[in-house]
């Protein structure tokens, strides 16, 4: 059986070094502030947001909403973006997204300061990833990924490991982050051939398919760490489950996340530690 790494075990920890950070931020005179930009009434913008401003409040993070009505034109929404980006006492920002139709995401994207930038949307905040500066934040799941990775101790260095997908949010980023840990990197996605076969040599996978089981046994060997960033909706089983098909995969390898209690449960975290570091950042 595999060890699985339960997310709850991650977020305790990272919370513990939040809450004594966010002292040492109070005892100089700062209050991290996550400014939470949201644009109409979407029931799934309304349920994160409640689950970021609990995080926040746990570990002493300020909030500032700025709600705008659906019917909010793209000048309306680059003027509050303005405005966030002058206020000095807000540090990170999370913005809804998609936007409604008719709004330009790249320019509304490009309008976000990268260093208030914490979920990694900006050009400028992915291209911090790449070289390995601080312009911005990696997207808060490619950090989770991380999170747990160097939570359990599992280490990289000169292994092999494989990521499922290329997108910006998750894929492409969080091979740079591996690659920066010095792991043999490699991607596959929908193009890819074999890919069953070369999984099954990784000692590491990212599972960030968006299909929900296509990581099956085929995929898997002992020894192996696999982190399965997947949620998706199994109506024949009426719940959440990953990309990897955990009941057939998990007596093989060494390592697993679950879905859901790995990944996820993380993620809103990271984004409530971006704004932390962001309001260390300040202080240099």
């Amino acid at each position: 059986m595999a060890n699985v790494l339960k997310g709850k075990e991650v977020v305790a920890a990272m919370k513990e070094k939040m809450i004594a950070d966010v002292e040492a931020l109070g005892a100089k005179g700062v209050t991290p502030t996550l400014g939470i930009i949201r644009i109409g009434e979407r029931p799934d913008d309304i349920s994160y947001e409640k689950g970021a401003t609990k995080r926040c409040a746990e570990v002493g993070v300020a909030v500032k909403q700025y709600l705008l009505p659906e019917t909010a034109t793209q000048d309306e929404l680059l003027k509050v973006i303005d405005e966030v980006n002058n206020d000095k006492n807000v540090h990170g920002v999370l913005l809804f997204r998609p936007l409604p139709k008719g709004m330009d995401d790249a320019t509304v994207r490009r309008a976000l300061a990268p260093e208030k930038d914490i979920d990694g949307i900006t050009d400028l905040s992915l291209a911090g990833v790449f070289t390995g500066t601080e312009l911005g934040f990696a997207p808060c799941t490619a950090q989770a990924c991380i999170e747990i990775i160097d939570h359990f101790g599992i280490d990289v260095k000169g292994k092999n490991a494989v990521v499922i997908g290329r997108s910006l949010v998750i894929g492409k980023p969080v091979a740079q982050m591996l690659l920066a840990k010095n792991a043999t990197v490699t991607t596959v996605h929908t193009k890819s051939t074999d890919m069953a076969g070369i999984c099954s040599k990784a000692d590491i996978i990212i599972a960030s398919a968006g299909k929900a089981g296509v990581v099956g046994p085929e995929f898997a060997a002992p020894g192996q760490t696999i982190i399965d960033v997947g949620i998706n909706w199994d109506e024949e089983k009426g719940k959440i489950v990953g990309d990897v098909n955990f009941d057939a995969v998990e007596p093989i390898v060494e390592n697993i996340t679950p879905v859901p209690g790995g990944v996820g449960s993380v993620t809103t975290l990271v984004l409530v530690k971006h704004v932390v570091e962001a309001a260390k950042r300040t202080l240099k």
